[in-house]
């Protein structure tokens, strides 16, 4: 397919329009003509206003895309589209967010290896699997260093990119491609450090030795924002704790827990400060069972009065209640879960030399499940359990991909302030969410009530390993420990770097782990610290010039902060959240202006479609059965903020609108162009993009050309523009207040009563039955609407209208001006629209009237009474010729009022048929 399809001459109409073969033709032409290019220069030379710029979410590169992504996207690149063709300079790009734990998983299932920071980088290494490890157990996987498990995340990630760009190409997403990134790039990786660094200069970013929440699976730290409560099966054990033999109880006081495995790391008993059953107790001590610990007995508003017995063990840690009592109550820290989910090896000092120092040499190195059978059994041996365990469904929380419930252990771990342990914070960033236009609005609140009810800030560090690196050393003092309070941090203009295979400024390798030299941080930042910060890495917040120092693209400030942020509703209280934390941090703004928030595609079961619950369909082969245009058109069907269902239908009614537009277009072009006015080569009306235009670039060729409008005097023809441009005032307003699927909902209506009435009524006038004036007006009114409707249905279905406007206009349809009112308003006096419709529905009275008397719609008719309201009676007289022509009528017209439509008094003559040949 020749580049210069659409920049020299309009194309040919071909014999039989079709589909098929359509997304080859013109992605290969916008690929070829940079067609959706942003330009840059222009937007060096012109105000911010010319701009419209959006913070694309980057897919997780891992593994395939699913129709969830196809109905968001599409939503995007709709509003894309039509701020195109409303003369912005649209700044589009899109990203690959690969780094993080999903891409980690994937290539543990695909290539049947886990990696191992203690082993040697192997540069002959060959992975035991490809794509069929799956199957394998975690505990089979073959372990191999860090640097080999993280070059197999770099091949693999770029082939999942490869395949989604084909998917995205093909779906018709308008992005620029030469503005694109990875989050694992150099570029994504430098610009993720420098603006941790700063965070960590201006006291933003911390480090410190605190419980937090570990997933024994994935071997590492997850954040607030990751977890996920599900039910999970328990039991509650009435345990007894016994008197101390001071001033508290005489008689065992009892507690409920479903784990009882913790009894060893128990700090102290718990209940309301208003439950009387207690209040004699608090401020006394009484002693664990098994181990014989003293613990207080303490009041805390958190303890439930009514559940269990009311009085609850308080250890370090089995839940998030637990750290909260921890921290506002002083306690101690007695953690006896390591990070692999097991009992500690070692006895603790508050149990070495106690009653139960050989029951935890039994626990020590036993996972939970196991422990707990143990703990259980001797409770049950030493009487101290009352009765048997009842089972019960209990609330655990999980990491969002994990699936085992997690462990809250104690760790040295970077967080980044957020509010949820600053008040003060916390307001300043719940008023960044009132400085954005939610879409729909009621979003806002979602944002609002995530920032609200945060308890801790954000925990930035992974122990994993394809991540952006924490950019940090530490000096070891002369007993070869770290000195954690004074980090060893690398220069701007040294980014990215890798503490753990770079040596610092000032050091060499031989210095690594040696007392006296340093140690590199092992961990890398969450993926969501470095995808937080997509609209800077895109945009170009850190540059490099020539010179090699640090600056930033002056694009910068032409895009940022953005226009819109479109992503899901579930993923508000993490990328939305964390990149309002990230610019209100570094830049002092919002990061957009507006958050399009998309709703989730559903399965038959009603139930979220994700690649972790296994109920995805993917693309491919929806795209190659249906067309993209017909899945766009399901996608712009779903509003913004609504879950929508897969719904193949509604794929088939676009692919049939598609058709339709084919169809139509090639029989509404069929009637002549010197009288119709048609555009002229050369002409500036024909697509030729007009230099230095207000518009930042956008072309006018759709603008209709005064002798063609002129030519439009019949009534019937006035009042399809006159309709006509009560749609192009309706999609617009649509488009300007997100809600595209009105848009879409118009145009559509109006296209088909374009075809089932309009085309029937005009063709014969078209054709010259009534003369030339009439066919002229005809001629004119068809290709004026034409060229409305297809800018019109051009975000939705864009491979459609860019094959038909190329049959008779130069340039592409998606670089015209979006229709204005102007261009379809005609001179003389004002018509009423609705006389199209009463027209159409004094046609369809007729065809109705053949149909039940089972004859061709060609059967002509010699004498009809048409019944109808009142008040349309006029508008049929004014349109009379043109519906005697589709109608076939040959004889008297009478036209009488009623409440309905109805015919009576009818008289028909078949059609005769061909005699047959002898």
């Amino acid at each position: 397919m020749s580049a210069d399809l659409t920049s020299s001459r309009a194309a040919t109409i071909p014999e039989r329009p079709s589909l098929d073969g359509l997304e080859d033709k013109w992605g290969q032409v916008w690929a070829e003509q940079q067609t959706f290019a942003f330009d840059r220069e222009a937007a060096l030379a012109g105000p911010r206003s010319q701009v419209f710029s959006i913070d694309t979410p980057p897919p997780t590169a891992s593994g395939s895309l699913h129709m969830g992504h196809v109905f968001s996207y599409t939503h995007t690149d709709c509003m894309a589209r039509y701020k195109r063709m409303a003369g912005f300079n649209v700044f589009y790009p899109i990203g690959w967010d690969d780094n993080g734990l999903p891409t980690e998983k994937r290539v543990q299932n695909f290539y049947g290896v886990r990696g191992d920071a203690s082993l040697p980088h192997d540069p002959d290494f060959v992975p035991p699997h490809r794509g069929d490890a799956k199957s394998l157990r975690a505990g089979d996987a073959m372990p191999i260093s860090r640097q080999n498990f993280i070059e197999l995340c770099d091949e693999l990630t770029v082939e999942d990119e490869k395949a989604f760009e084909s998917l995205f190409r093909r779906l018709g997403q308008s992005f620029d491609w030469d503005i694109s990134y990875r989050t694992i790039d150099d570029h994504s990786r430098a610009t993720a450090q420098q603006a941790f660094l700063r965070n960590l200069a201006r006291g933003e970013a911390y480090q410190a030795e605190a419980p937090g929440l570990w997933d024994v699976t994935f071997q590492t730290a997850v954040a607030q924002a990751e977890l996920e409560a599900r039910d999970y099966p328990g039991a509650y054990h009435r345990v007894a704790f016994h008197p101390a033999g001071n001033d508290g109880p005489t008689e065992p006081v009892f507690i409920e827990t479903t784990r009882p495995e913790l009894i060893p790391s128990v700090v102290a008993l718990i209940a309301h400060p208003d439950d009387e059953r207690y209040a004699g107790l608090f401020g006394s001590r009484v002693r664990s069972p098994l181990f014989g610990v003293e613990v207080p007995v303490v009041a805390h508003p958190l303890a439930e009065i009514d559940k269990g017995s009311g009085i609850l063990m308080c250890c370090t840690f089995g839940d998030l209640t637990d750290v909260i009592w921890w921290r506002e109550l002083q306690l101690p820290t007695r953690s006896v879960i390591t990070r692999q989910g097991r009992v500690q090896a070692e006895t603790p000092e508050w149990i070495a030399g106690g009653p139960g120092a050989e029951l935890f040499g039994e626990l020590a190195g036993k996972t939970v499940h196991s422990a707990r059978e143990l703990v259980v059994a001797a409770l049950r041996e030493t009487g101290d359990l009352d009765g048997e365990p009842k089972p019960t469904q209990r609330k655990a929380n999980f990491y969002e991909r994990g699936e085992k419930p997690l462990e809250i252990v104690t760790s040295r771990q970077w967080y980044i302030r957020n509010g949820g342990r600053d008040a003060d914070l916390n307001a300043k960033l719940i008023g960044q969410g009132q400085s954005i236009d939610f879409h729909p609005s009621f979003m806002q609140a979602r944002y609002a009530n995530w920032v609200a009810g945060l308890n801790g800030d954000w925990l930035v560090s992974r122990q994993r390993f394809f991540g952006v690196p924490i950019p940090v050393w530490y000096p070891l003092d002369a007993d070869g420990d770290p000195v954690w309070d004074s980090p060893i941090l690398p220069s701007e203009e040294s980014l990215p770097i890798d503490p753990v295979s770079q040596a610092p400024e000032g050091y060499d390798e031989s210095q690594r782990g040696q007392a006296g030299g340093f140690t590199g941080d092992p961990d890398v930042l969450d993926t969501w610290a470095t995808s937080s910060l997509s609209p800077q890495i895109a945009a170009g917040w850190r540059s490099v010039d020539e010179s090699g120092a640090v600056t930033t693209d002056p694009v910068f400030e032409k895009v940022f902060p953005m226009d819109v942020r479109p992503q899901g509703h579930d993923i508000i209280r993490t990328w939305l959240f964390a990149t309002v934390v990230r610019a209100y941090f570094e830049h002092g703004t919002v990061p957009w202006t507006n958050a399009a928030i998309s709703g989730w595609i559903l399965d038959p079961d009603r139930k979220k479609m994700s690649k972790s619950k296994g109920n995805v369909v993917t693309p491919e082969d929806v795209l190659r059965e249906h067309s993209a245009d017909a899945v766009r058109y399901w996608a712009a069907s779903g509003r913004l903020g609504t879950d929508a269902a897969y719904d193949v239908g509604q794929m088939k009614v676009g692919r049939r609108l598609a058709i339709k537009v084919l169809n139509a277009s090639k029989f509404a072009l069929s009637f002549g162009e010197a009288e119709a006015g048609v555009q002229r080569s050369g002409e500036a009306e024909a697509g030729v993009q007009r230099s230095g235009e207000a518009e930042a670039g956008a072309q006018r060729s759709g603008d209709v050309e005064g002798d063609l409008a002129a030519q439009v005097t019949n009534p019937l023809d006035r009042a399809l523009l006159a309709g006509l441009r009560d749609v192009v005032e309706k999609a617009t307003s649509g488009f300007e207040s997100w809600d595209y699927t009105r848009s879409l909902e118009v145009t559509e209506t109006f296209f088909w009563t374009f075809c089932d009435d309009y085309l029937e009524l005009v063709k014969d006038r078209a054709y010259g039955s009534q003369g030339d004036a009439e066919a002229a007006s005809a001629r004119a009114t068809l290709r004026i609407a034409l060229d409305v409707v297809l800018r019109l249905l051009a975000p939705f279905l864009p491979y459609v209208t860019e094959e038909v406007w190329s049959w008779w206009h130069d340039g592409s349809v998606h670089l015209t001006s979006w229709p204005s009112v102007d261009e379809v308003a005609v001179a003389g006096d004002a018509v009423d629209p609705a006389m199209l419709a009463a027209v159409g529905a004094a046609l369809a009275t007729v065809r109705k009237s053949k149909s039940e008397a089972k004859l061709s719609m060609r059967a002509e008719v010699a004498r009809i009474t048409l019944a109808g309201p009142e008040q349309l009676l006029d508008h049929v007289r004014a349109g009379e010729g043109d519906l005697r022509s589709a109608g076939r009528i040959t004889g008297p017209l009478e036209l009488v009022p009623a409440e309905a439509w109805g015919a009576s008094d009818v008289e028909l003559i078949p059609v005769e048929k061909p005699k047959p040949q002898q």
